[in-house]
C-alpha cells in the first residue's frame, strides 16, 4: 500500500483531472460551499434576515403564480409544490410540507411500478388460445 503525500495544510492532494470526475465530487463541492455561504449569512443577523424576507417574497411569488396556472393547462401544481419547497428552505412549516408530498409521490411511484410488473406478470401467465392451422 502506498502512502499519499499531504499537503501543508493536512489535506491530501486531488487526483488529477484527466480522469472522469468521481459523481459525488461536484454535489459535494456545491455542498461545501453552500454550508460556507449559510455560515457567513448566519454571522450577519440584518443579512439573514434580509435572505428569509428575499426568499418568502419569492417562494410566495411562485406559489401564487402556481395557483393561477392550476385552472390553465400546464404544470400548476408542479409550481405551487416548487414554491412550497423554496419557502421550505427557510420557514419549517413548509418544509414538512415538502417532505409530505415527497413521500406521497414516493408512495405512488411505487404504487404504479408494481401495478406495472403485477400487470405483465398477469399477461406473460395468461393462456393464450394456439393458433389453429387452417386447410
Amino acid at each position: 500500500m502506498t502512502e499519499q503525500p499531504e499537503s501543508p495544510d493536512g489535506i491530501p492532494p486531488t487526483p488529477p483531472h484527466d480522469r472522469a470526475p468521481h459523481r459525488g465530487r461536484r454535489r459535494r463541492a456545491l455542498h461545501e460551499a453552500h454550508a460556507r455561504m449559510r455560515l457567513r449569512l448566519d454571522s450577519r443577523p440584518r443579512l439573514r434576515l434580509l435572505y428569509k424576507v428575499g426568499v418568502g417574497v419569492l417562494g410566495g411569488l411562485v406559489v401564487v403564480v402556481g395557483l393561477i396556472l392550476v385552472p390553465l393547462p400546464g404544470p400548476g401544481w408542479l409550481v405551487v409544490f416548487l414554491g412550497v419547497a423554496l419557502l421550505g428552505t427557510e420557514f419549517p412549516a413548509a418544509h414538512r410540507i415538502t417532505q409530505w408530498v415527497r413521500r406521497l409521490v414516493r408512495r405512488a411511484r411505487l404504487r404504479w411500478r408494481a401495478w406495472r410488473v403485477a400487470r405483465s406478470a398477469r399477461r406473460a401467465t395468461a393462456t393464450r388460445p394456439a393458433a389453429t392451422p387452417t386447410r
